[in-house]
């Protein structure tokens, strides 16, 4: 299957200018996408365009990363509704940095024909002078042809205006497609629908300036089934660093999506063939309640964003908060995985001085702790078998909290009823 049929069938196609679908199905083709580095890591936002560099290499061409360290200096003006806090040179640096890094789990990089290739584009902007800029690339784009753009139109029509500096920004992304066009013989631009008229200006800049031909592609912007902005949660965006989103609340991400949006998802964001796909949608249909899309969405996603074993871990950590998984898995992980799993739980502090002499059932739920608002209410729940501690249940009101209960030599897990839980630790 060709490159535009597989964006085709997944329902990731937007745009294509007249001409594309013919070269790449002619010749294998370097084409690029840029990243804007306002950040340190990208997120599942991003994850529609590494998709597409993904489809693009593996359909024979070659991927071109931009990694925009020149344009992320001004900020992407495109249907944002006010002007971005620049960032200095150093932060935009180590964010570069850490872009390719994640980039690079994704897309095979190297010196061959098909492999993928990183660029940056303040390496060929640092030295370019405003006066020779604006001499010798500005002349060729008409301010009117700028005004007509629908992202720039709609900043003019609202109250924040348009600064100078986000209205070349369109010039400076046009002057990367016909750099790489000139100097690294890239051939297409792809991107997200709201990139169109970026694109367009590259292609334009490049037909004035060399009388050349370029092409360009664009994907849907993705959206939830309700309408609702994809990527988002009540706690902000969804990081592709587990340092910001932990694999389990990036497993969760996926796995908690609708039945609409798994189905559409799945075709966008994993690798399985229109066949493998179509036999998910089947299973999940003769069975919903089993939710074999949204599994083998998150499972897919999370292993190549993360690692299988990240993977196994979330799946554990589940079972564990949502079934009757075992709390084996929590010796794998450090302190800070820890806090990531019991995250929103309600914790409690016991000493190791205490513990070593041993604390009585009810004193350790109703005392120590405030699991239990007093010992009378545990007791009574203690007694219709209610508590587990450790995910055994717990019957005896004369038994002894101790050493033997840690978990990791830290961790104690209380369990009142099937869903409440509590994290004790141990100082």
């Amino acid at each position: 299957m060709s490159f535009v049929e597989e964006l085709r069938w997944r329902g990731m196609l937007q745009d294509i200018m007249p001409g594309t679908e013919e070269l790449l199905n002619k010749e294998k083709v370097s084409g690029y996408i840029g990243f804007d580095p306002t950040g340190d890591s990208l997120h599942v936002g991003h994850l529609t365009q590494i998709m597409t560099l993904i489809h693009f290499q593996n359909a024979g061409h070659k991927p071109v990363a931009l990694v925009g360290g020149a344009t992320g200096m001004i900020g992407d003006p495109s249907f944002k509704s006010a002007e971005r806090n620049l960032l200095d040179e150093a932060t935009l640096q180590h964010n570069v940095t850490s872009l390719k890094m994640q980039l690079a789990k994704f897309l095979h990089f190297g010196d061959g024909t098909n492999d993928a290739k990183m660029v940056n584009n303040y390496d060929w902007f640092k030295d370019f002078k405003f006066l020779d800029f604006i001499r010798d690339i500005g002349k060729l784009i008409t301010v009117n042809y700028m005004m007509a753009k629908d992202s720039v139109k709609k900043r003019l029509e609202g109250d924040s205006g348009l600064s100078f500096t986000e209205f070349t920004y369109q010039l400076i992304q046009g002057y990367d497609f016909y750099y790489l066009w000139k100097h690294h013989d890239c051939k297409v631009q792809m991107g997200g629908s709201d990139q169109w008229g970026n694109i367009v200006t590259g292609s334009e800049l490049i037909r004035r300036q060399d009388q050349g031909t370029a092409y360009a592609i664009t994907t849907q912007l993705i959206k939830k089934a309700d309408g609702q902005k994809f990527g988002k949660t009540e706690s902000g965006a969804v990081w592709l660093d587990p340092k910001k989103t932990s694999p389990y609340k990036f497993y969760q991400f996926w796995l908690n999506t609708t039945d609409d949006d798994a189905k559409n998802w799945i075709k966008i964001f994993t690798l399985k063939t229109k066949g493998e796909i179509d036999s998910i949608i089947a299973e999940h249909d003769a069975a919903p309640h089993t939710r074999a899309v949204q599994k083998a969405l998150a499972k897919d996603i999370t292993m190549r964003t993360h690692s299988e074993k990240d993977y196994e871990t979330a799946v554990k950590t589940s079972e564990f908060l949502f079934g009757n998984g075992s709390l084996d898995f929590l010796a794998e992980l450090n302190h800070k995985g820890v806090l990531e799993v019991f995250d929103g739980v309600p914790q409690f502090e016991v000493t190791a001085n205490q513990l070593a002499e041993g604390i009585n059932v009810l004193d350790f739920l109703a005392v120590h702790t405030q699991i239990f608002p007093s010992k009378g209410e545990a007791r009574k729940m203690l007694q219709g078998g209610g508590i587990a501690i450790n995910k055994e249940k717990v019957s005896d009101i004369e038994l002894t909290i101790g050493t033997k209960h840690l978990i990791s030599e830290r961790y104690i897990v209380a369990q009142r009823g099937k869903k409440n839980y509590f994290l004790v630790i141990v100082k």
